[in-house]
């Protein structure tokens, strides 16, 4: 990993698109200590413990503690894009016509993606504001004046900032390094690195007992070796692949007579995780306007429930939406249908499978089988911290412990292997012009 950014460094391409995109996420984490006008942000200290907080928080790069300008992040964008793409299976006909236009439908879906997220951004910066305020506790007022044209403005103001936000991530993805939705979430975690650190030296070696040191120093211990153990694990895991061998009709004389197609056990990667942290928080954020009116409501109780990933119904909510949007996601990324298309079109076959529709059945069958696997990998590792957490009383920061570092790994592989892909093109492109 070092060595290829020390090799990256020698690149003037490569090196202007790495300091593109560290100027980038610097920008962001400036305007991220930049408190929105009107609000005390020092009333969300409260809120440390709250899951919904906590949720929030990690998918906004960590700019909700604050109350910044990019307190929602991308979370609106994300929600939009789960809504455009599910719209596109044969829902709307418009966006089934556009996504089967290339380039141009896909600039299209996108328009609509930035259309629906200035709507969502508004509505959800609304409703959270107002919740929060329910929320602050005596002495101090979340919202200085609470009256609808303070919460009208911070809506535009937080709507505003979630639109610069999806501007930078798009920019990081055409000019820098990497994804750049999953390159700011990245940034924001990594951040939190080290007063997550310190909350669990304070929860554990500050005002305790000298005989209760050794039972810290072995949950000290524990940890780290559990956090190498499942940081081992998910790289193996996000980089095993199942490769189908390929073979080819015609070829030019001297080349290979056959191939693979390589498909990724978890081809859906850290993608499921960020859709279903996004969408469990979101109809919680909405709900916050009534939790003072409707708290003693049946269907309030139940919501709640089911909105909050750490009770029993949350958690298994929260389990069965990263499970679907795996199954989703994977067959959007790998498109069984245009994989045999091209694959047709190569002049090339899967040995003992029929090619065109016998091929995208094959496809699908083993995507579907390996989805299995991704899902129930995603799962456990995004939930078993959750459950550690309200088992043995932890630290909040436990909790979303798993989910942070399928975010952080999966991200780190994914930009390794884009500036891998870029060292490989510059060297095949010296080759040539030699």
């Amino acid at each position: 990993m070092f060595k290829l950014l020390k090799d990256g460094f020698k690149v003037k391409d490569i090196r202007n698109k790495i300091f593109f995109t560290l100027f980038i996420l610097l920008a962001f984490r400036v305007g991220a200590h930049i408190t929105v006008p009107g609000v005390d942000a020092r009333a969300l200290a409260q809120l440390s413990d709250n899951p919904l907080f906590n949720m929030l928080n990690t998918v906004s790069g960590s700019a909700m503690e604050n109350f910044s300008l990019f307190a929602m992040g991308v979370s609106p964008y994300i929600t939009s894009s789960i809504v455009i793409q599910l719209l596109q299976m044969d829902i709307v006909p418009k966006f089934v016509e556009w996504s089967k236009q290339g380039e141009v439908g896909r600039r299209k879906l996108n328009q609509a993606t930035r259309y629906l997220t200035l709507v969502l951004g508004f509505v959800q910066s609304m409703a959270i504001t107002a919740g929060f305020n329910r929320f602050a506790g005596s002495g101090f007022d979340f919202v200085k004046k609470a009256d609808a044209t303070t919460f009208i403005t911070i809506g535009i103001i937080l709507t505003a900032g979630t639109m610069f936000v999806t501007w930078m991530g798009e920019q990081i993805s055409e000019k820098g390094i990497g994804n750049g939705v999953s390159m700011i979430i990245f940034a924001g975690i990594i951040s939190r690195l080290p007063s997550g650190i310190k909350e669990i030296i304070e929860d554990r070696f500050i005002n305790i007992d000298s005989s209760e040191i050794w039972k810290s120093v072995v949950f000290m211990v524990v940890l780290i070796v559990a956090i190498l153990v499942i940081v081992t694990f998910i790289t193996y895991f996000n980089q095993a692949e199942r490769k189908i061998t390929i073979q080819y009709t015609k070829r030019v004389a001297g080349a290979p007579q056959s191939s693979y197609l390589p498909l990724k056990v978890n081809a859906a990667g850290v993608i499921p995780v960020i859709f279903a942290s996004s969408l469990i928080s979101t109809p919680n954020a909405f709900m916050q306007m009534f939790a003072t009116t409707k708290a003693d409501a049946t269907w309030f109780k139940v919501l709640s429930q089911l909105f909050d990933y750490s009770t029993l119904p949350g958690g298994i909510f929260y389990t069965v939406l990263i499970v679907a949007f795996t199954f989703f996601y994977a067959f959007v990324q790998v498109n069984p249908e245009k994989v045999a298309e091209n694959l047709q079109k190569q002049g090339s076959y899967i040995p003992s499978v029929r090619p065109g529709k016998g091929t995208e059945d094959y496809i699908s069958a083993l995507l579907l089988r390996l989805s299995v696997a991704g899902s129930i990998f995603l799962a456990l590792v995004a939930i078993l911290p959750i459950i550690a957490q309200n088992l043995w009383n932890l630290p909040s920061s436990i909790g979303l412990g798993g989910t942070s570092l399928l975010i952080a790994i999966g991200v780190a592989l994914e930009t390794t292997k884009q500036l891998e892909g870029l060292m490989m093109k510059r060297q095949y492109t010296g080759f040539i012009v030699k």
